[in-house]
């Protein structure tokens, strides 16, 4: 090895040639620097005695420069001393990982800090928010919207189709993605990345504060994180406080007019429904979102009916023309965003839902 340490400049990174018998010239990484430090360390130590040895044989006639030859020994040992540490001291350390358990039950290695993440999901980029760590998002879907902040974060394609390039030159090194709108396939094909994947599925209410604890725990920001889950926890509590009717009212909730959608047994929403004080008319029915036939709505027969509020979600089904919501007039919109999307919000909507199933019919 040729390179002068005392002298040296070279970056932090940097690879050492050397020759291995019957292997030719090979290459070898960074690390190997500890131990060529070492073997330098000892020659300066050896080459410092020879030198004293040699310099011992002339003591008696050349007495007069033993003195100035042992300083600049003595000098240039100590050089390579130092700079020897200073290379070591130079060297990257290894990046440690730490690993967290994701909604799938997955082991995930992540770095101890994380600083650049995508959120592959509107309600995701909710919640990192909540959390505290919106800063740390650098990708997002085209439909993350909320809070006001995430429309400026650069977009890597919708929900169900993004765009693998576009994640890959943000250089995340921590993609969330939900089951609820992510299929395993894609989630798979993003392991193969450099990138960690992480799963956040949110299936009840309850499930919100919890996982705002754990991204704060993912993202270093567990004291904010924390407050913002005892804030959810307790507006919950107080929904669940409010006086209720000795008979909660049968809800339907509309989620698109033409087709009839709704929510079954699946659903998160189901729960809120209950958790608000009503009763889902299609708690009972297979699926998350189920579409009704005109025969079965008719026979459900309402007395509330809640329209996830959206352009082509505006007013009741025919369906439900004779209804005894339409009747009574409890017809009513709520935000769709708050609705569908499991996050912070749904607190919103837990609120709302339960003024509303607590109001008298508009006849009384």
């Amino acid at each position: 090895m040729k390179s002068d340490l005392r002298n040296s400049r070279m970056p932090s990174v940097f690879r050492v040639k050397t020759r291995q018998a019957d292997h030719g010239d090979i290459r070898r990484p960074v690390f190997l620097v500890r131990n060529i430090c070492a073997e330098r360390k000892s020659r300066a130590f050896f080459d410092l005695g020879f030198g004293m040895l040699g310099l011992g044989s002339i003591e008696m006639t050349c007495c007069s420069v033993k003195r100035p030859i042992i300083l600049l020994l003595l000098i240039l040992a100590g050089s390579v001393l130092v700079a020897c540490d200073r290379q070591e001291a130079e060297l990257p350390a290894v990046a440690e990982k730490r690993v967290v358990k994701d909604d799938l039950g997955r082991a995930v290695r992540l770095p101890e800090t994380v600083t650049r993440a995508v959120s592959l999901a509107p309600s995701i980029t909710e919640m990192v928010f909540a959390a505290g760590a919106g800063d740390r998002l650098v990708g997002v879907t085209s439909y993350c919207d909320y809070p006001a902040a995430a429309k400026n974060i650069q977009k890597v394609g919708d929900t169900q189709s993004p765009n693998i390039e576009a994640i890959i030159a943000v250089r995340p090194q921590l993609i969330l993605v939900s089951t609820a709108s992510q299929l395993e396939a894609f989630a798979t094909a993003l392991e193969g990345q450099s990138a960690a994947v992480f799963v956040v599925d949110i299936s009840k209410l309850d499930d919100v504060p919890d996982r705002l604890r754990r991204l704060g725990q993912i993202f270093g920001t567990g004291e904010r994180a924390d407050l913002a889950a005892i804030e959810i926890e307790q507006r919950i509590a107080a929904v669940e406080r409010r006086p209720r009717p000795e008979r909660p009212p049968r809800v339907l909730l509309q989620i698109s007019e033409a087709d009839l959608f709704t929510i079954g047994r699946d659903s998160f929403i189901t729960e809120l429904v209950e958790r608000a004080g009503g009763a889902s008319v299609t708690a009972e029915i297979p699926g998350g979102y189920p579409k009704l036939n005109k025969e079965t709505a008719l026979a459900l027969d309402p007395e509330v009916i809640i329209l996830s509020d959206s352009s082509d979600n505006r007013n009741p089904n025919d369906a439900m023309k004779n209804s005894s919501a339409v009747r009574s007039g409890r017809v009513y919109r709520v935000n769709a965003d708050i609705l569908s999307r499991p996050g912070p919000r749904l607190a919103d909507a837990l609120e709302q839902l339960a003024t509303l199933f607590r109001q008298e019919p508009a006849g009384n």
